[in-house]
């Protein structure tokens, strides 16, 4: 039962990773705004500079991450164990 509650856990596509890296992107630009209103100026323009920023650095990580993972499966298909 916990295998089949942890497999919603899983990104499996590049839809689903998509769909994962907009939900991260509209939270950091909400917490950029906030920065803004907190920090008027340069120091709340580079904070929202960052939140972008870790956006695009995870959303790289995630689309790699789904490259390696179809790659290592099409390995396993083409080299089954002896």
């Amino acid at each position: 039962m916990l295998k089949k509650i942890g497999r919603l856990f899983v990104i499996k596509t590049r839809f689903e990773a998509c769909l994962i890296i907009y939900a991260l992107a509209m939270g950091a630009m909400a917490r950029g705004t906030a920065y803004l209103y907190q920090f008027p100026g340069v120091g709340g323009k580079l904070l929202m500079a960052a939140c972008s920023g870790a956006v695009f650095l995870a959303g790289a990580k995630i689309f790699d991450c789904l490259r390696h993972e179809k790659a290592a499966r099409a390995a396993a298909a083409a080299n089954p164990p002896v």
